[in-house]
């Protein structure tokens, strides 16, 4: 079997291109990995692949993985394991394959990687696998992901990669290893972007990279000179704007706001990952940021705009985390209300500053985090309880079976249908504005009933 780390271009194999081979593709993790994956599909669909969902049809798999917690990456070895145990070529692809080279090779001798700024070479990486060359492309190239071919996930929602890599040091995160130092992209190439997936039917458009908030500073802009270009693009869509670290936000933080509270096609959703309440904890974790930052942003957000969906992540059992460090954080929770809580408890990742540190007792982690898990349960069903009994219109951007649709409304509550209006064929049904009214909700989402779609 040949490794080969340094690729050349296209060209060279594009006189052995098997139109009929078809290729399964899967992407686990963040919005950037599935918009990754949809571009993989549409070099390749635009070389004369065929793009399939049976895995039983596909003859080469690409896993496009992700490596933030160590639980997704005992996931993603088991896929890996499960794969190279068949006859079928392997590619994995994505940040597992630039932080955990050897671990992969280690389960699977034959997989090709393909390094998540690496996609120009996806054609290089998908044919040489086929001649049986196990190869190798992990260093950044100089492609912009804006304006690529795509094969969409979901017909309603464009993903739009805005940049890669960020500007944090953060102690315990390898997405700085995957994906390096913050890259813009230009404002005019990812305009057309939007522009491209709105033709195409776009109803939904999610500006999305490693961190949204520091876009531009690389280039002497910043995320809401974008946003307000994209507000500026004629059509009837919404717009999504991905995580934004609060080390950034105060550089902007009342013209984002101000954006947010009067334009009505951005949804009234801010991502703003605080990970811990306590200031000694978020030193350790080379955050650049204190919960008091936090806390300002929230209450500013609350006081403006009541109805802002508010999203953060908490990691809990850092391993400097003491109990009252603990109660800091269960403290932050009740003062600031998040409407969703990504809770991840603390797992060493290799080559991180934190993965030196002496770890706590997995006993109190457990306990600690059982402890967040319920009070996150009960202010997330708080918070949608609030919805009950609106009225207005959401936007269909899920079949989720053939008895459930899933719509957003303007502050981007998932809202549940099971209604009639199910008549309609999936593809007849997304994109669609339909009315509804909250009957219910739950910690996850709300349940509504439909009064009119056109």
């Amino acid at each position: 079997m040949d490794e080969v780390s340094n690729l050349t271009g296209p060209k060279e194999v594009e006189a052995v291109i098997t139109p009929l081979k078809k290729i399964r593709v899967e992407a686990y993790g963040c919005s950037a990995n599935v918009a990754d994956s949809e571009i993989i599909k549409g070099i390749l669909m635009n070389n004369g692949f065929t793009i399939t969902e049976d895995k039983d049809e596909s003859n080469l798999e690409i896993l496009v993985t992700c490596a933030v917690k160590d639980t997704t990456e005992h996931k993603m070895i088991a896929r890996i394991a499960k794969s190279a145990k068949t006859s079928k070529p392997l590619v994995v692809a994505g940040c597992l394959a630039k932080t955990s080279r050897e671990l992969i090779r280690d389960y699977s001798p034959k997989a090709s990687l393909l390094g998540p700024n690496s996609l120009d070479k996806t054609l290089e990486i998908v044919q040489g696998t086929f001649r049986g060359a196990r190869l190798v492309a992990l260093e950044d190239s100089v492609l912009d992901k804006v304006n690529l071919p795509r094969y969409r996930v979901n017909r309603a929602v464009g993903i739009v990669e805005i940049a890669s890599g960020c500007m944090s040091d953060c102690s315990f995160c390898q997405t700085k290893i995957a994906k390096g130092n913050l890259r813009s992209y230009r404002i005019g190439d990812i305009i057309r972007e939007i522009k491209t997936d709105l033709r195409e039917g776009c109803k939904e458009i999610w500006i999305t990279s490693t961190d949204t908030g520091c876009y531009g500073f690389d280039i002497g802009s910043d995320i809401t000179e974008l946003v307000e270009e994209c507000c500026e693009i004629e059509g009837d869509f919404k717009l999504r704007i991905g995580m934004m670290n609060p080390m950034y936000l105060s550089k902007y933080f009342d013209k984002l706001v101000s954006l947010y509270k009067n334009n009505t096609k951005i949804y009234k959703f801010i991502h703003i990952p605080v990970q811990s309440g306590s200031n000694a904890v978020l030193r350790q974790m080379k955050r650049g940021h204190n919960s008091l930052t936090f806390k300002n942003f929230i209450s500013k957000i609350r006081t403006l705009i009541p109805e802002m969906t508010i999203a953060t992540d908490i990691i809990c059992g850092f391993p400097t985390e003491l109990e009252e460090d603990f109660l800091d954080t269960l403290n932050l929770l009740h003062e600031t209300m998040p409407d969703m809580v990504n809770l991840s408890k603390y797992a060493s990742r290799p080559g991180t500053l934190a993965s030196k540190m002496k770890k706590l007792d997995s006993g109190t982690i457990k306990l600690r985090s059982s402890m967040l898990h319920e009070y996150i349960r009960k202010i997330s069903y708080f918070r949608n309880k609030l919805w009950v009994g609106w009225e207005g219109n959401i936007l269909i951007d899920q079949v989720i079976d053939n008895d459930i649709i899933q719509g957003r409304n303007y502050a981007y509550k998932p809202v549940l249908l099971k209604d009639k209006v199910l008549n309609l064929s999936k593809n007849e049904i997304l994109g669609r504005e339909i009315k509804i009214k909250v009957t219910g909700s739950s910690r996850y989402s709300l349940r509504g009933e439909v009064f009119d779609y056109s």
